[in-house]
């Protein structure tokens, strides 16, 4: 079950990511080729261009970021990709070291589990009003509900974390040097690239 969650944290922070990305490139290229099709007087690409309405997409790129940054937070959690300043942490003796991570784990659990709350009761109000957004029309609500999702997930990582620690003393830990699948392209290399190609 924890793996189907963590493939789903994954596909969506990764669609999140990809159709924001594309979504900016589309609207900034829609931009260029209508001031250029101005600036040159091609009046034909000018009113066919013209035409596509794209004023929704930075507002629904603002959204995408949210959410993206809500759930990518939990992610943070559950990697360790997290920064933290753990000079004094690693400096204490074993067991001082182990109840003050315990303490910070359960900290953030609560801190995330309370905003995670608020965010319940502030949607559920929300959701008896009218209000939308802008240039989308999207009942608000739905942009609002990022935080109580978000931040339970994030919530129940630092618990998932905080279980880890506690049964092997050990915390999630991201190597920055570490790209994913390098080592293993390098690892095929040998028997799959024709002789005198890794010279």
């Amino acid at each position: 079950m924890l793996k189907v969650l963590d493939r789903l944290e994954e596909i969506l922070i990764a669609s999140l990511i990809a159709g924001a990305t594309l979504l900016i490139f589309v609207a900034v290229t829609h931009r260029y080729a209508l001031d250029m099709s101005a600036k040159f007087h091609l009046n034909a690409l000018y009113d066919l261009l013209f035409k596509i309405n794209l004023s929704w997409a930075q507002e629904l790129c603002i959204y995408m970021f949210v959410w993206m940054a809500k759930f990518g937070a939990a992610y943070g959690v559950r990697t360790g990709i997290h920064v933290g300043v753990d000079v004094l942490t690693n400096n204490l003796p074993p067991r001082w070291r182990f109840f003050s991570v315990m303490f910070g784990l359960l900290a953030g659990a609560f801190f995330t589990g309370v905003v995670g709350t608020l965010g319940v009761h502030f949607v559920y109000e929300l959701s008896s009003t009218a209000q939308t957004s802008p240039d989308m029309e999207m009942p608000m609500w739905i942009v609002y509900l990022a935080i109580p999702c978000g931040s339970y997930l994030m919530s129940f990582r630092f618990l998932q974390v905080a279980w880890g620690f506690w049964r092997t003393g050990e915390l999630p830990h991201h190597d920055a040097a570490h790209v994913e699948g390098v080592g293993e392209a390098e690892a095929i290399v040998p028997a799959t690239a024709p002789v005198g190609a890794t010279r």
